[in-house]
């Protein structure tokens, strides 16, 4: 991996049975040998330090190309933490309030009108009552949503205007802002949960904020200071990108999907906060483990130790989970026992969660079936990387998951 920091120990010394961990390969080795993902890698650390780490399979399946240590990886909504850790960078800085109106930076979203019936093209609505907050947009209570959701007509709403798993390509950033805050709201701000375009927002008034674009900040603000160094916004080492692949309807069988996968392979014409990251398992756990420093990694620091404490706190109101807040469907984590915080999931009750994990935990994970999560009380931190759009096919979460901590013995 070529960074002296990056330790690797015995699972032993950290009180992990190294047998136990081998299980992690031995389950996930089915899905590549069965056709269901082409191809995977899975990191686990503990204390700082990584137990286990291993491949398996192919990155791009028809060339023979294996999944390699640097093999590139589509994070997807795993770019979210990033642009949320930028925007408390300068919460920290003094630059806003959490209570602060987001139409304060973006005077597009002043105004906002709130769906109540009818449908996409001749819809009911009615004038908000509460602001769009920055707290909103950090926690997905804004009331914005996707287009590709297809949960109710506001999501439809968006598709009709060109709002759908790809964007305009006649809009930057700051012209999807104005697309998406010329449209209704699923619900008043702060009083539901729904996963949406809020994180990209969120990176527009980043932008705003800094007076540089988006890469310019990640770059100068996380990327470099982490060395994090093959993270970028599309894959200039196409070589190492790994392929994009979907199930096949009837067997499951992974099918490579360039129609979406070849997006990065170029430039975007817009950089998007919520999911616009090419980068690798080594870079992405440097990250974590910055996360789980209380927001320091090899002296270099990101953040505030109490920010961070406070962002993995659960933010929704009424301290209220969300299988009872939640709107529509999305699989970035399981709902039951989950709350969500600033940029993260965040598990509130292992019980209901049916996994034997920690409360507090903080997790999240992105469309192509990559996902990652912090966990401070045990000092784990865990991720795995595949490319298999989308990422409600598989369990692959809960089940690493239950072979991470139940190969814990100290």
């Amino acid at each position: 991996m070529g960074n002296s920091v990056d330790i690797e120990v015995e699972p032993g010394d950290v009180g992990f049975d190294a047998a136990r961990l081998a299980r992690i390969d031995k389950h996930f080795a089915r899905y590549v040998d069965d056709g269901r993902l082409a191809g995977w890698q899975v990191v686990v650390s503990r204390h700082g330090k990584r137990v286990h780490s291993s491949t398996y399979g192919m990155r791009d399946r028809e060339a023979g190309l294996p999944v390699e240590a640097d093999t590139l990886w589509r994070i997807y909504s795993m770019t979210k933490p990033i642009t949320t850790v930028l925007a408390m960078q300068l919460f920290e800085e003094g630059a806003f309030a959490l209570t602060d109106e987001v139409s304060r930076y973006l005077p597009a979203f002043a105004d906002m009108r709130i769906y109540r019936s009818g449908t996409a093209d001749k819809p009911t609505t009615v004038p908000a009552t509460e602001p769009i907050r920055m707290w909103h947009l950090m926690s997905h209570t804004a009331g914005l949503t996707y287009g590709f959701t297809k949960f109710n007509a506001v999501d439809e709403m968006y598709r009709l205007a060109g709002s759908d798993f790809g964007q305009p390509s006649e809009l930057d950033l700051a012209g999807l802002c104005d697309l998406w805050a010329g449209l209704p709201l699923m619900f008043e701000p702060g009083t539901s949960w729904n996963y949406s375009v809020a994180t990209d927002v969120l990176g527009r008034v980043c932008e705003v904020l800094t007076g540089q674009s988006l890469d310019v900040a990640f770059r100068e603000r996380i990327l470099e200071p982490l060395g994090m160094t093959d993270t970028d916004w599309w894959a200039q080492d196409a070589n190492r990108l790994a392929a994009l692949y979907a199930p096949m309807p009837g067997t499951g069988e992974a099918f490579r999907y360039d129609v979406i996968g070849n997006g990065a392979l170029h430039p975007p014409h817009w950089l998007g906060g919520g999911g616009g990251l090419i980068s690798t398992a080594h870079d992405y756990d440097r990250f974590t483990r910055m996360l789980l420093g209380g927001g320091e990694l090899d002296g270099t620091r990101i953040l505030g130790s109490r920010t961070l404490r406070y962002m993995a706190q659960n933010h929704l109101p009424g301290g209220a989970l969300l299988t009872s807040m939640a709107r529509g469907q999305f699989a970035e984590t399981a709902y039951d026992g989950m709350g969500f915080g600033l940029g993260f999931g965040v598990l509130v009750d292992p019980v209901a969660y049916k996994v034997p994990a920690s409360a507090g935990e903080f997790t999240w994970g992105g469309a192509a079936s990559t996902a990652f999560w912090v966990d401070p009380v045990e000092q784990i931190t865990a991720a795995f990387y595949t490319q298999l759009l989308p990422s409600s096919t598989y369990p692959i979460r809960t089940e690493l998951r239950s072979l991470v901590y139940t190969s814990l013995i100290d």
